[in-house]
This record gives C-alpha cells, structure tokens and sequence, in this order.
C-alpha cells in the first residue's frame, strides 16, 4: 500500500519543505555509521529528520515514531511497559537504523530489523510525503515499499516517520561463557538462543525467557562444556566487538577459520547470522549484473535525478 499526503503533520510538512524538488539533499541523524556507502557529494544540503514518539500502543505492541529519534530514547520509553525493538542501539536515530539496515547481534532473539517496520512515510526525491505499508500487513500489493527502505542509505527516500513493531523484554536474561566448545552445536541445541557469539576459541550465550525456561536451556548445555554465568546486563554484550563489521552467509564464518582468513581471537563472530566482527575491513564484494540492474531500476523510479543522499551506493558496504 502505497500513498502521497499532503501532510497534516506539521513536522513531517515541514520536513518535506526543508527537502524541497531539485537541490541534492541527505539527511543526517547522530552520523554513527556516516561512512557507510561511500562518501556524500559535496555540496549536498544536509536536513534533520523530525523528532518525537507520535503513539505508542504497547497492547498491540507498535509504535509509531519520528526517525530523528535516537535509538535510545525510544527503549528507554518502550521499557516502562515491558517491551523494545529490534532496531539495534549504537548511539543513533531511528532512521539511522533503518537507512542503515544491520540487524542488531542479538537479532535471533530480538527478530530481523526488515520484518519490526510495518510502516514509513517518507519524503520523495520529488519533495512529498508518501507512506508505504500499514500498521498490520495484510493485502499489500506492488512494491514492499518498507523494506526497500531498510538498508537502502536514504537514495531512495529520506525517512520521516517510521511505525515499528515491538517485542515483550523477556523476564530473565542470561549470559553464559564457556572455553573450547563448538557454537554451532551450541545453537542447535538450544530452542531460541538471542545470540551465540564465538571468538574462535570461547563462546559467550545468552538465553532469554521465563526462569524456569533459561534453567532448562542452560542445563541442555552441561553436556557441550563447562559453562558460568556472566555478570552482564540484558542489553550490553560481555565482550568488545572490533570495530569492522563483516556480512557473511553463516556457513562462511568457520571456513574462514580454517582457511586462516581470522585467527583466533581476531574476530567475534555471531553464529547463524553471518556477521563477523574483525579489527580490519571486509574486502569488497562484487555485486551480480543481475543484481545491478534491479538496484539501478529502483533508483531510477524513486529517484530519476539522483539528488537523495548523492554519492552513496547502498551496494558499496
């Protein structure tokens, strides 16, 4: 489902006259992952995404937020009742995170960034308001407008106002660590582990769920090594993540190992989501002709001129 508004949000028609039709134009949030996709053009003017929780539903678990909002600020509002998101917290915007597309490590627990937004409305390259999706998906036809948004860098809409699906915080939260033991047997034999991460050598788990539930997972694990609780909190990871951040498939990540590409203590890798966190940056990767075409077809329906977030390659990670 797709529209143009003439918007009665006085924020979102404001932010829509900021853009304007012709000047190139991006949107800057807190500018955590500013690099991503290739350096902006010069010369492009640089606007504000609207700020601001517009309603929060916790009993049908949405919430509709402006994407100037921080990441953090909308949590901390989530939490009073019990729930969060996906959209993964690192010092940035909601519409950072969802221009950005990268799931959160804990992703197996949290769910897929893709799937939490239901709706957006954002600013065309030709200067209006438009809202893709809806508050439930039901009978959508024609483009998935949100999910090309995800990930897309803001070159095919600057994001205004997302609605977001949210998620119950579980009750209890665990973190476990154990040395010399192999994650992906880890993985499968725990129901619905939020994340296993893997160094190589050590492996830090956590589990989360009613006390009973994370009880029984845990002891599922005597067999596998000698696991200890880590004193961590729910939110914050017990081990420092390097600073390059790696798309890989899942089966990848222990080929690398053994083809020396990482080596032991040089990266954290979490397992079944194919990301690998190294100190050093992933080479590029080509991208199919197949791929290239659909990707330059989309950009020139959205934006013939090429004035949204100009310079950037939401293929060019």
């Amino acid at each position: 489902m797709t529209a143009t508004l003439r918007s009665t949000d006085s924020l979102l028609a404001a932010f829509a006259a900021e853009v304007g039709e012709t000047a190139d134009v991006a949107v800057a949030g807190a500018r955590t992952r500013w690099s991503v996709g290739g350096d902006l053009a010069s010369g492009a003017q640089i606007v504000s995404a609207p700020l601001g929780i517009v309603e929060y539903l916790p009993e049908e678990m949405t919430v509709t937020v402006r994407c100037g909002t921080s990441v953090a600020e909308l949590h901390a509002e989530l939490a009073a009742k019990g729930q969060r998101t996906s959209l993964p917290d690192r010092n940035g915007t909601v519409g950072g995170a969802l221009a950005l597309g990268e799931n959160d490590v804990r992703a197996l627990g949290r769910g897929m960034l893709r799937a939490a937004l239901l709706q957006i409305r954002y600013v065309s390259a030709e200067g209006l308001v438009v809202s893709g999706g809806g508050p439930t998906v039901k009978n959508v036809s024609g483009f998935d407008i949100p999910r090309l948004m995800v990930g897309a860098l803001g070159t095919l809409g600057l994001l205004g106002e997302a609605i977001i699906r949210t998620n119950p915080i579980p009750p209890v939260s665990r973190w476990l660590h154990a040395k010399e033991c192999d994650p992906g047997l880890v993985q499968d034999t725990l129901l619905a582990p939020s994340v296993v991460l893997w160094n190589g050598t050590s492996a830090w788990i956590q589990i989360e769920g009613h006390g009973a539930d994370v009880d029984a997972q845990q002891a599922t694990l005597a067999d596998l090594g000698d696991f200890a609780e880590v004193d961590c909190s729910p939110d914050a990871l017990p081990v420092d993540l390097p600073a390059h951040r790696w798309s890989l498939a899942p089966n990848e990540v222990a080929g690398l190992v053994r083809d020396s590409t990482f080596s032991s203590g040089d990266f954290v890798a979490a397992a079944g989501l194919g990301l690998v966190f190294t100190n050093h940056p992933q080479p590029p990767r080509n991208v199919s002709p197949e791929v290239a075409l659909v990707a330059a077809r989309l950009k020139e329906n959205f934006d013939p001129t090429g004035r949204l977030n100009p310079g950037r390659d939401a293929n060019r990670r």
